[in-house]
C-alpha cells in the first residue's frame, strides 16, 4: 500500500512537472518570437539597403530614451540573474563593487562620451578601431585592434550562451537540454542582429527593461515576504548567522578587500567607457545632450542589482550546499518550486533576454570593428560601406557560431581568455582616451604601454597573482602601462602624422570626411 502511494505521488509530481514545463516553455517560445519580430519591425521604413553606418550605429539617430535602453541593457546581463545572485551568495558584499564601477564609469561617460561621439561624427567613424587607425593615421593598428578585443569580447558572447542555457533548462524543468537552450540562445540573438543592427537591440532591450523592472520589483518584495516574513527578520537573520557576509573581504577568505574593491572599481569604471560596446551606445546617439541625459539616468538601473544580490544572500538560508557553478542558480533555486509555472517563465525570459541583448551587441561590435577595420581593407570592400555590412554580418555569424562551438566542445578554453577580458580591454586607455586629449602621445608610445600591460596583465592573471597584494592585477599592468607610454612619447620623436588633428575635442561635429583609402580616415557616405 505504501509503495502504491508513493508511485502514484511520484506520478503526479511528474504529471506536474511537465505540465509546469509546457506552460513555461510556451511563454518563453512566445517571447522569442516577439524579439525577433521586434528586431524585424526595428527597421521598417528603412529598408535593409543601409550601408554599414545605419546597421552598426543605428544611422546615430537613437534619442535619450532609446540610448538609455540600450546601453543599461549592456550592463545589466545574464551576470545580473546569475553571477550576481551566486557572488552574494559565495562571498557577500564584494559583488557590490558592480554597482560601484558602473555608476563611476556612467560619471565619466558624461564626458567622455560626447568627446567620442564628436570625434566619432566629425570624421564618419563608427567603432573604436576606426577611431583609432584615424588618431594615429594607421589602418593597420586600427586592424590590430579589431583583433585583441575580439578576443577579449568572445568570452562575454560565450559567457552570455552558458548564461541563457542554464535560465532556459532551468525555467523548462529540465524539458530543455543545456545543448538545445545554447543553440536557441545563438540562433535567435544572430536572427534579429543581422537583420537589424544595433537599432533591433535598442528595440528588444525596450521589452527586457519592462520584463527585467517588473519581475525583480516582484521578487523584491515576494521572496524576504514569503521565507523570511519579510526585509527585518531577514537582515537580522543575516546579521546573526552569517556577518562576514557583510563585509567587504566576504566570506571565505576572498583576499576581496578594501583595496582590491577600490582599484577594481577605478580601473572598469575607466574600461566601461572605451569598452567596445559601450562606444556603439555613444555612436549611435542623435546628440551629444542625449548622451549627458544619458550619464544622469543610466545610475538609476543600477538600483535594480541590488535585488539579485540581496536574493543570493537569502538563497544562503533556503537553499544551503549550493557549491560551483550551481551557486550561480541561487536566484531561481529561490523561486522555480515556489511560484506559478506562468511566471517562471515570464521571469526566465527576463533573464534570457538580458543575455541576447549583450550578446547582440557584441557579436555587433565584433562584425562592425572586422567590416571596417580589418576586411574593409580589401579592394573591393574599401570605401563601399555597404559591402562592408555584409562582411560584417558575415562575421557576426562567424563570431557568435565560433563562440557556441567552443562553448560545446572546449567551454575551458574562452573561460580562460574571460579572465583577462576587463583586465585586458583596460590596457587600451591610455592609446584611446589619453591618446585624444593629449597631442604629445605618439604611435610608438601607445604601443609601447600596450605591450607592456598587455603582457603583464596576462603573466599576473595566467600564474595566478591577481590580486597582487590586493590590488587588481589590470589596475596595476593600467599604472606600468601608463607610465611606459608617457616616457616613450616624451622622450621619443614625434612624427608630425603622429598627432591628432587640433580639433579632437571640439563638442560640435564639423564637416564629416570623405578622405580616400589608404589615410586611415574613413568615408561617411553609405553608398554602394
Amino acid at each position: 500500500m505504501n509503495a502504491a502511494t508513493a508511485a502514484t505521488a511520484a506520478n503526479v509530481t511528474t504529471a506536474a512537472n511537465a505540465g509546469n514545463a509546457t506552460t513555461a516553455t510556451t511563454i518563453f517560445g512566445i517571447f522569442m518570437v516577439l524579439t525577433v519580430a521586434l528586431g524585424l519591425l526595428a527597421i521598417r521604413g528603412r529598408g535593409r539597403g543601409g550601408g554599414i553606418t545605419e546597421w552598426s550605429v543605428g544611422g546615430r539617430s537613437l534619442g535619450t530614451v532609446m540610448i538609455w535602453v540600450l546601453m543599461a541593457g549592456e550592463g545589466y546581463t545574464s551576470f545580473s540573474y546569475l553571477g550576481a545572485a551566486g557572488w552574494g551568495y559565495n562571498f557577500g558584499s564584494p559583488v557590490l563593487y558592480v554597482i560601484a564601477y558602473l555608476s563611476c564609469g556612467y560619471a565619466i561617460g558624461y564626458t567622455v562620451g560626447p568627446t567620442l561621439w564628436s570625434y566619432a561624427r566629425r570624421h564618419g567613424l563608427v567603432s573604436i578601431t576606426d577611431m583609432v587607425a584615424h588618431r594615429y593615421d594607421r589602418p593597420w593598428l586600427g586592424a590590430l585592434v579589431a583583433v585583441l578585443a575580439t578576443v577579449c569580447l568572445l568570452p562575454y558572447i560565450q559567457l552570455q550562451i552558458t548564461g541563457m542555457g542554464v535560465v532556459v533548462s532551468t525555467i523548462s524543468y529540465g524539458a530543455i537540454s543545456l545543448n538545445w537552450a545554447y543553440f536557441i540562445a545563438f540562433a535567435v540573438t544572430t536572427a534579429f542582429v543581422v537583420i537589424s543592427g544595433l537599432r533591433g537591440s535598442a528595440w528588444v532591450s525596450v521589452l527586457k527593461d519592462v520584463l527585467v523592472i517588473g519581475t525583480l520589483a516582484f521578487l523584491a518584495i515576494y521572496v524576504p515576504l514569503h521565507h523570511f516574513d519579510g526585509y527585518g527578520p531577514f537582515l537580522d537573520r543575516l546579521v546573526a548567522e552569517k556577518p562576514e557576509w557583510l563585509t567587504l573581504s566576504g566570506h571565505g577568505g576572498s583576499g576581496l578587500g578594501t583595496t582590491w574593491f577600490a582599484t577594481t572599481s577605478f580601473l572598469n569604471s575607466l574600461t566601461v567607457v572605451i569598452f567596445p560596446t559601450t562606444v556603439a551606445g555613444y555612436l549611435g546617439a542623435r546628440s551629444a545632450d542625449a548622451l549627458r541625459r544619458n550619464a544622469v539616468l543610466l545610475p538609476f538601473y543600477n538600483v535594480l542589482l541590488f535585488v539579485p544580490m540581496l536574493l543570493g544572500m537569502a538563497a544562503i538560508f533556503v537553499v544551503p550546499g549550493l557549491t560551483g557553478s550551481g551557486s550561480n542558480l541561487a536566484l531561481f533555486k529561490l523561486v522555480v518550486d515556489s511560484l506559478p509555472a506562468w511566471l517562471v517563465g515570464v521571469i526566465g525570459v527576463a533573464a534570457a533576454l538580458s543575455s541576447i541583448v549583450p550578446m547582440a551587441v557584441f557579436m555587433l561590435v565584433i562584425g562592425t570593428m572586422w567590416g571596417r577595420s580589418v576586411l574593409g581593407a580589401v579592394p573591393a570592400l574599401t570605401n563601399r560601406p555597404r559591402r562592408q555590412r555584409f562582411a560584417a554580418q558575415t562575421v557576426v555569424v562567424v563570431a557568435g557560431a565560433l563562440a557556441l562551438i567552443l562553448t560545446y566542445a572546449a567551454p575551458n578554453t574562452l573561460v580562460r581568455l574571460s579572465l583577462i577580458s576587463y583586465e585586458g580591454m583596460a590596457q587600451l586607455v591610455p592609446m584611446i582616451l589619453l591618446g585624444l586629449v593629449w597631442r604629445r602621445m605618439t604611435l610608438w608610445g601607445a604601443l609601447s604601454g600596450l605591450a607592456v600591460g598587455g603582457a603583464l596583465v596576462c603573466a599576473l592573471v595566467f600564474t595566478e597573482h591577481d590580486p597582487v597584494g590586493g590590488v587588481n592585477a589590470g589596475a596595476l599592468a593600467l599604472g606600468v602601462n601608463l607610465v611606459v607610454a608617457l616616457a616613450v612619447s616624451w622622450l621619443g620623436p614625434t612624427p608630425a602624422d603622429d598627432r591628432p588633428d587640433d580639433e579632437v575635442l571640439a563638442s560640435d561635429p564639423g564637416p564629416e570626411e570623405t578622405a580616400g583609402p589608404g589615410t586611415g580616415r574613413v568615408p561617411v557616405a553609405d553608398g554602394p
